[in-house]
């Protein structure tokens, strides 16, 4: 009796285990992705190479020890308490980054310094919580549990985390508290007496640090905001919202906002003057104006000197309206008081779906350096545009770029733009400038500075930077005319919203500033990426399939490639989707998360369900049991095609559509793990390690690739063609 009470409560101190792993995990991914996200900038390479670095250190966290190491439940208990004080001495150093590494303010750390920073930020907390998944999952073995199991109560706990970031995001809680809060959860697990029961020190240290992390909620405003201080010396506030962290300064009078810690504007300049009103001035009678973000540095004052009646303006960041009102200086907040101005937090492209017609269109999104910002520059968003644009009305928007000398990746960038923008525009142009001006309309567009300057004159424009003269010089230079000419004979394909090129060749001109043989190509980068489609993707194809025929007969190999196949196709597809949901739904957070949760929820339940009937099937012969992974990797193989196909079709709700096919790739996913650690197996413990080992560099593998190759370069399409193949090889190893 007594020697079962001990197996039923080893097992469940396990359990327990797996769970808060999965937990705390997820929290704390959050939690540090998204102050990398602002120690960078904001520029989603970053974010992206983080989350695979991630994925690395806990892969190296499963491999650690010797694989038949059995860890009692007072280790585990250390591991977490190691966590719960790495967390926030973790968001501490990401945010001393640039002091550490002597960076000028404003600017980017050297590329190495990144790369170390990356490295040494995710090691610890990565490296302890896979970990602590090998030494939870190889105690819940040990009382009779199964690795499947393991993984889908993992996967469970992931899903409570994801439920539960997606709340206190949802609800405005800051970052640094979210930290506090995690590393409270993970200092609390050794105070249950499962773990506790026969070290009274990790009892004593787990309420010690509970009791900290309590006291310290209070301290978290002050905490937090002496922190931010580090960068921001004259801060005035700082909020986080789930799209960004918003942090106000203030000197001399002089307002500057900044979105995760890059320039937004400042209210003493003039960028808003540039903007609007060489925009409006192409329209006659500019009555009904959409204003698709930036009102709140000054665009919404320069469109009311053109006398609209009527101006829509849609925030897609409540967060940043509200602290504009409440800390910029007082003609910014009356502007959004105007009586002809209606205000609308929403995203730009689901307002539009139901908007009516306008004069002119103004769209002041960030530079499409991420997907989130690239979707406002596809040829799906300027058809939806024009669709909402009276005969001769006129869509503008800006453009970061140079003034002088382009480079090769900024003129593919540009360029791909601009054919995006001339497939559905009847005329449309650049005007040169540090940020380009470009205008678009389906009538022909005035280029000659009289008329603009008559209409200057005649609305009684007063501005600091335009002026006739300054009108005169955009229309008559020498790069009016040479940009327009390179813009039609780069070679560049359409950015469209399933081929999102935009932002990835962002991604590449941010490469450049630290690798300078990067900055001109000597050939065309859109033929290399060609050639390496119609060459080494085959070539990969086939060394893939030899290794499936090499290693089909040797079930260690077979385990592991299963795996990472597993591990690889599932993030793939779930950036895909992602991706997909993003282009035609923008980021709304809640259901980010809830989509999240979605694919947890499904890889739960693959692994739990698979394994259940992998048993069954291993009663009645080894050939039913193939039938079971042949089946699964069919499945997997045919969900991307599927989801082309509602692609293309657009049928039914795109929540529920992506809600679906991510927890169908996380089934699978679970399915495909579940059948591999069952493969031949029977000391599961021994196989802990290498399979979610794979399982984890397989994910991170097909993160970096699909996120930064395969998807932006080659196209859903042609990604959801390559992974069904993939699939395909991998049926060679059943």
């Amino acid at each position: 009796m007594k020697s079962t009470q001990q197996t039923g409560s080893g097992r469940s101190a396990a359990a327990l285990s797996l769970t808060a792993v999965g937990v705390v995990s997820i929290l704390g991914q959050v939690v540090i992705l998204r102050e990398l996200s602002v120690a960078f900038y904001g520029i989603e390479l970053i974010y992206i190479l983080a989350m695979g670095i991630w994925l690395f250190w806990t892969a190296c966290g499963a491999v650690i020890g010797k694989k038949t190491f059995l860890p009692s439940p007072v280790a585990i208990g250390y591991v977490f308490i190691c966590v719960s004080f790495l967390l926030p001495a973790d968001v501490a150093f990401i945010r001393g980054i640039r002091i550490l590494f002597d960076s000028v303010p404003g600017a980017y750390l050297s590329f190495e310094k990144q790369m170390l920073s990356l490295l040494l930020s995710l090691c610890p907390v990565g490296l302890l919580l896979g970990l602590g998944f090998q030494w939870s999952a190889k105690l819940y073995i040990g009382m009779s549990g199964t690795l499947p199991r393991a993984y889908g109560i993992e996967s469970l706990g992931g899903l409570i985390g994801g439920l539960t970031a997606t709340l206190l995001m949802t609800w405005g809680m800051q970052n640094f508290r979210i930290a506090l809060l995690c590393s409270g959860l993970s200092a609390s697990l050794p105070v249950f007496p499962l773990f506790s029961r026969k070290n009274r020190r990790l009892k004593h240290v787990g309420i010690i640090g509970v009791g900290l992390w309590l006291a310290c909620q209070g301290l978290a405003p002050a905490m937090d905001r002496a922190m931010t201080r580090w960068n921001h010396s004259n801060l005035v506030v700082s909020r986080d919202s789930p799209y960004s962290r918003i942090t106000i300064t203030e000197r001399e009078g002089q307002f500057v906002v900044f979105e995760n810690d890059a320039l937004g504007f400042e209210t003493q300049g003039t960028a808003s003057e540039e903007f609007v009103h060489l925009s409006a001035l192409q329209c006659e009678s500019p009555r009904n104006v959409l204003i698709s973000g930036g009102g709140v540095e000054g665009i919404i004052r320069e469109v009311l000197k053109h006398h609209p009646t009527r101006i829509d303006y849609i925030e897609l960041n409540p967060v940043l309206m509200r602290l504009a009102i409440d800390y910029l200086p007082a003609p910014h907040a009356e502007d959004l008081k105007s009586q002809a101005v209606s205000i609308t937090v929403a995203d730009p492209r689901a307002f539009l779906s139901r908007a009516g017609t306008y004069d002119m269109i103004l769209t002041a999104m960030p530079e499409p350096f991420s997907g989130q910002s690239n979707r406002f520059y596809t040829r799906e968003y300027f058809r939806m545009c024009a669709e909402k644009l009276n005969p001769d009305g006129i869509f503008a928007f800006r453009l970061p770029s140079s003034e002088n000398i382009w480079t090769a990746f900024l003129s593919y960038r540009n360029a791909g733009i601009f054919k995006a923008l001339t497939a559905v525009f009847h005329d449309a142009l650049f005007l040169p400038g540090t940020t380009n001006t470009v205008l678009a309309s389906n009538a022909t567009l005035v280029r000659d500075p009289k008329r603009l300057n008559e209409r200057f004159f005649f609305r009684h424009i007063e501005a600091q930077s335009i002026t006739p003269a300054y009108i005169s010089y955009l229309y008559t230079n020498d790069r009016f005319f040479s940009i327009q000419q390179r813009l039609v004979s780069t070679e560049a394909p359409e950015n469209s919203d399933t081929r999102p090129l935009c932002y990835q060749y962002s991604c590449l001109i941010w490469i450049s500033k630290f690798f300078s043989t990067l900055i001109n190509p000597q050939v065309s980068f859109y033929r290399r990426v060609e050639q390496a489609e119609s060459v080494l993707l085959p070539a990969a194809v086939l060394m893939l399939c030899g290794a499936a025929f090499l290693f089909r007969n040797r079930p260690a190999w077979k385990r592991v490639l299963l795996a990472a196949l597993a591990g690889f196709m599932g993030m793939m597809l779930e950036t895909m989707l992602l991706l997909h949901y993003q282009s035609v739904n923008g980021v709304l957070f809640q259901n980010i998360g809830l989509l999240l949760m979605v694919f947890m929820a499904g890889l739960a339940t693959g692994s739990v369900q698979v394994a259940e009937i992998a048993v069954r099937c291993e009663n009645r012969g080894g050939l039913a049991a193939k039938k079971i992974g042949q089946m699964l990797l069919l499945g997997f193989g045919l969900l991307p095609l599927a989801f082309l196909f509602s692609m293309k079709t657009a049928n039914g709700s795109i929540l529920l559509t992506t809600a679906g096919f991510l927890f169908a790739s996380g089934f699978f996913v679970g399915g495909v793990f579940s059948y591999a650690a069952r493969l031949g197996v029977d000391n599961q413990r021994g196989i802990v390690s290498p399979v979610y080992a794979a399982d984890l560099l397989g994910g991170c593998f097909g993160s970096l690739l699909g996120s930064l190759v395969m998807i932006p370069f080659l196209g859903m399409e042609h990604t959801a063609v390559w992974m069904t193949v993939l699939s395909l090889i991998g049926l060679l190893m059943v």
